[in-house]
C-alpha cells in the first residue's frame, strides 16, 4: 500500500512528495483544480496549507486526494 510520508508545497500548484517507498516524486495539482471537489485550493493560500494526514496530503475543510493517485500521476 502506497503511503505519503511527507509534503512540501512548491510554486505553481506543485507539491514534492516523498513516499514510503523511499521514492521522491512531484505532481502537479493544477489539472485537478477545476473539478468542484478542488475549486478552494485555486487560493494559492489555501493550497499552500497542504499537510499530511493518515497517509495522503489534506487540506482545510476535508479535502484531500488518494495517495495512489498522487504516486501513478507524478513523475
Amino acid at each position: 500500500m502506497i503511503e505519503v510520508c511527507h509534503v512540501d508545497v512548491r510554486p505553481d500548484y506543485h507539491l514534492l512528495l516523498r513516499f514510503n517507498t523511499g521514492e521522491s516524486r512531484l505532481f502537479d495539482m493544477e489539472p485537478y483544480l477545476k473539478y468542484p471537489v478542488f475549486k478552494k485550493l485555486q487560493n494559492s493560500v489555501i493550497f499552500s496549507l497542504a499537510q499530511v494526514d493518515y497517509a495522503t496530503v489534506t487540506w482545510p475543510g476535508a479535502i484531500d486526494i488518494a495517495p495512489e493517485t498522487l504516486y501513478e500521476q507524478s513523475i
